[in-house]
């Protein structure tokens, strides 16, 4: 069995997703440490709802990038973490955490990559007005949204779809093809 930590900075339907998950049996690991850089972020309350441990900060709290994902590292390696996974954190990692767990970090993307890389993949592509709409789980490296990509799954957009109506068919996806990732991480595959 895999620990897993969950980063979000956002309501946190992603991390609902994958804890439930692993609480049901369908992934081989437990979700054993959320890290979230924002207080108020509905996220924190659901992981209280499952009992998953939180380690909350703000970064304006600390000078550098660095400085606070040493506490990151640290929390980590307390929690024995095997995988991280990115849900809606809506921070770059840096030096420090990609060194540490190089190869075993992974992100979720509410967009096709390379294409609509960003905040706002969503908009972005409906703004530009693509027709394929789709969700990228992929490897985190130094850039953004530029590693490796280990899935997608993507559908045509129906003729005068909101954005919103778009926005909730990627979140659909998303809680789908996230677990299964995780899912065949945790088995090695």
């Amino acid at each position: 069995m895999k620990n897993i930590a969950i980063f979000a900075s956002g309501s946190g339907t992603n991390f609902e997703a994958l804890v439930k998950a692993c609480e049901s049996g369908y992934i081989d690991g437990k979700v054993v440490l959320m890290v979230c850089d924002k207080k108020n972020a509905y996220v924190n309350e659901r992981a209280k709802n499952h009992n998953v441990p939180s380690f909350v900060f703000s970064a304006k709290n600390y000078q550098t990038k660095e400085e606070y994902e040493e506490l990151i590292v640290e929390k980590l390696e307390e929690y024995n973490v095997d995988l991280v996974c990115l849900a809606g954190y809506m921070k770059l990692c840096g030096y420090v955490l990609l060194k540490k767990y190089e190869g075993r970090i992974i992100n979720i993307h509410p967009a096709l990559l390379p294409s609509f890389k960003g905040a706002h993949g969503i908009k972005d592509a409906y703004d530009y007005g693509v027709k394929i709409f789709g969700v990228t789980v992929h490897y985190v490296d130094a850039g953004m949204d530029s590693g490796k990509i280990i899935e997608q799954a993507a559908f045509h957009i129906k003729e005068n779809e909101t954005i919103d109506e778009v926005e909730a068919r990627i979140h659909e996806i998303e809680h789908e093809i996230y677990p299964r990732v995780v899912k065949n991480i945790c088995e090695g595959k």
